[in-house]
């Protein structure tokens, strides 16, 4: 008897730089990950909707009027509704690829099944610039109000010599720093118990910005509306450029797919629900602030809605109430956000594309603590010495390339993979998308040219990391074995077709 043909061995994976860059995840290995990974599903619906909220409401209304009220004057309201229209078709994306791809990683994940391993590793890239810029943006912001809560009630003020950062009278800023790694050690006791403490400092958020507005309409006076747009559309335009980091939320609730119990139907109602809320309360409480204090005095004003509603009602008690619910606020969005960092970055060091000291878990507690001190460290380093205008615009830039790519995502898998069970898809397809992408074109397009130089030195920072280290670790890099370099299932390769 002639012996049996033997199988064919396994399709090698693309040699050439080429065919690594444009090789694709398959979904069905995502799938796989969710199976074997070690992430606890413990996050609900009300919780992870509450992780969204907690992620954004804090960072545009406690700080970012005072950068964005020069730049656009009164109507920095039609600012914060153009980032709010653009975060809503961007969040109708994320709602619909994060129901077809539940797992950890966010967009960077979504690219990786669409568009390409070196499209993936540049958006995981710009999350991580994103996250960490953000949270040490916010954490320098955080300084302003404990330093105002302080005065109020105390009398005592952090010596601005460390209490700002170089570059804003100071030389380091040791209470944004101290809150970083007070978050980190949070996180590391588990998702569940993170949770929980944001849930709690949400509720006391919306508290007391829902204080400001019953306490400063009462101030609002028409004519600090004229002239209503002083710097014309230009200035619109660079407003919405400047508070459009405020709509990070969406992202961070994406980054808890593989945590969210029924992640195929809670995922996108968490982002719907999460952004309404969000851009109900931006638009509410910055047309009365501007309407309860002239836009000129705005600029470089600290704890600008404290100071307003101290303003409005002539007495200090409302200030200082709202100066405490800020410092506890914030607090909730440097936690989310540092939260979706290690969650990407758990994600990446799974796939290979970085190393996979950021994958390990601790079973005790279900997360990737030394991650999350890796990131506490760098975090709090950013906070300690960068000024606060370069972190703003930097994290406007990370976050809309994040968008984009989510939004053309979106119109990939729809080609590549029709019949990808989802539980929900994008209405008016394929027009949201492509306006999707085109706000997020247009709000890039106001950016100044300095946070185009250091955003593409930070790319230029990545290409080196995938050239040197990702593309020769990728779980997608098969062996004569048909495994991976590191001795799993690779599981098959898929490639674009150019």
């Amino acid at each position: 008897m002639p012996p049996a043909p033997s199988s064919p061995p396994p399709p090698a994976a693309p040699s050439s730089l080429r065919g690594q860059a444009l090789r694709r995840k398959p979904i069905s290995s995502f799938q796989q990950d969710v199976d074997r990974g070690t992430l606890r599903r413990t996050v609900g619906l009300f919780q992870l909707t509450m992780i969204g909220i907690g992620a954004t409401i804090g960072t545009g209304i406690f700080f970012v009027l005072n950068s964005a009220v020069p730049e656009a004057g009164p109507a920095v309201v039609v600012s914060f509704a153009i980032g709010a229209v653009t975060a809503t078709l961007t969040a109708l994306c994320y709602a619909e690829l994060a129901s077809a791809v539940p797992v950890a990683g966010s967009s960077y994940s979504y690219a990786y099944a669409t568009l390409g391993e070196l499209a993936a590793v540049a958006v995981g890239w710009c999350l991580l610039l994103e996250y960490a810029v953000s949270g040490a943006a916010i954490a320098v912001s955080w300084g302003q109000y404990l330093n105002d809560f302080t005065d109020r009630l105390f009398g005592f003020r952090i010596p601005d010599a460390i209490a700002a950062p170089p570059g804003a009278g100071g030389y380091v800023n040791l209470p944004g720093a101290v809150l970083i790694l007070l978050c980190c050690l949070l996180l590391v006791r588990g998702t569940r118990e993170s949770a929980v403490v944001t849930t709690v400092m949400v509720l006391v958020k919306l508290a007391v910005l829902v204080l400001f507005v019953a306490l400063a309409v009462t101030g609002f006076h028409s004519s600090n509306l004229h002239p209503f747009a002083p710097m014309g559309w230009a200035g619109i335009g660079a407003g919405a450029a400047t508070v459009f980091f405020s709509f990070i939320g969406i992202d961070a609730v994406s980054t808890a797919g593989e945590e969210v119990e029924n992640p195929r139907r809670t995922l996108p109602l968490a982002i719907i629900c999460s952004l309404l809320v969000i851009t109900a309360v931006y638009v509410m409480v910055a047309w009365v602030g501007v309407g309860a204090q002239p836009w000129t005095r705005f600029d470089g004003q600290e704890a600008g809605l404290s100071a307003i509603l101290t303003e409005v009602t002539g007495a200090t008690w409302p200030g200082a109430v709202l100066s405490a619910g800020a410092v506890l606020s914030i607090v909730s969005v440097v936690l989310v956000v540092l939260y979706g960092q290690t969650r990407i970055l758990y994600t990446m060091g799974r796939d290979g594309m970085l190393p996979a000291f950021f994958h390990r878990v601790r079973p005790s507690t279900g997360t990737p603590v030394a991650g999350t001190v890796a990131v506490g460290v760098l975090v709090a380093g950013l906070a300690a010495v960068v000024p606060l205008d370069d972190l703003a615009d930097l994290t406007s830039m990370g976050t809309l390339a994040a968008f984009a790519v989510v939004s053309v995502g979106v119109i990939i898998l729809r080609r590549t993979a029709p019949t990808l069970p989802r539980g929900f898809k994008v209405p008016g397809y394929p027009v949201v998308p492509v306006l999707s992408a085109g706000f997020c074109a247009y709000l890039v397009y106001e950016l100044p040219v300095r946070t185009y130089l250091l955003f593409a030195g930070w790319m230029v920072l990545a290409a080196a990391v995938y050239l040197l280290y990702s593309r020769h670790h990728s779980r997608l890099r098969t062996t004569d074995a048909g495994t991976d370099s590191r001795g799993g299932s690779a599981g098959p390769t898929e490639t674009i077709e150019v």
